[in-house]
């Protein structure tokens, strides 16, 4: 699915996670370039350090299999080792989905991420507060117990403005086809439909990872 056809949400949920078993993971081989992942044909910006392989997980807060991959992601990201840097990046098929991707730079900026990024997923998934807007989201920030006129300064700042016109940037730049997505080392991407699952995600990942520190 592409970026051009994510003008709806049930659309724009739909197509990255597959629970299917095509992938050749299924039957215990490694992952395939052009079938499991692609390799970029030109290779993405990245922010990590020399000597470190940076991991991109884009996502959209109101996804149901982004709410559903959370915990998974979370658990694989503390496995981690010290030469892999991780980033959430939120996406932006319309411009519907702004408001959500200045919430998460907003927290980002507010150090508040710990506390409130799986409390977000919970109030749109299980509350069903959707948090569309800049208004339902200012109230939603203030029940937390966050300095609202704070967090407005933060989310309206040309900071917040800048890390999510790169967020848009890096989204084209890796050909985000849809979300939960992942990207290493700003050459190549992968998810659900071409793994097979969002398991098999994180097996490409990991070797792709580990091809990554060789090159």
């Amino acid at each position: 699915m592409k970026r051009r056809e994510f003008s709806l949400v049930a659309s724009a949920t739909a197509g990255a996670l597959t629970l299917g078993t095509s992938s050749s993971w299924a039957q215990g081989a490694g992952p395939k370039e052009g079938k499991d992942y692609v390799k970029l044909a030109k290779p993405a910006s990245v922010s990590a350090p020399a000597g470190k392989v940076e991991v991109i997980e884009f996502f959209w807060y109101s996804c149901p299999h982004c709410n559903v991959f959370e915990p998974q992601f979370e658990a694989w990201v503390k496995s981690q080792p010290a030469d892999v840097v991780v980033r959430r990046v939120p996406v932006a098929f319309n411009a519907s989905f702004l408001p959500q991707q200045k919430l998460y730079f907003a927290l980002e900026g507010m150090n508040l991420l710990p506390q409130l990024h799986v409390k977000v997923f919970r109030a749109i998934h299980v509350e069903r507060n959707m948090l569309k807007n800049d208004e339902a989201i200012f109230e939603w920030i203030g029940k937390q117990g966050v300095d609202v006129a704070k967090f407005k300064e933060v989310y309206n700042s040309f900071t917040v403005a800048n890390q999510a016109r790169k967020a848009a940037q890096l989204q084209t730049e890796y050909d985000v086809e849809g979300v939960p997505a992942m990207g290493v080392a700003g050459r190549y991407y992968t998810d659900g439909t071409k793994a097979g699952s969002m398991e098999n995600v994180l097996r490409v990942v990991n070797a792709l990872i580990a091809s990554s520190r060789k090159a």
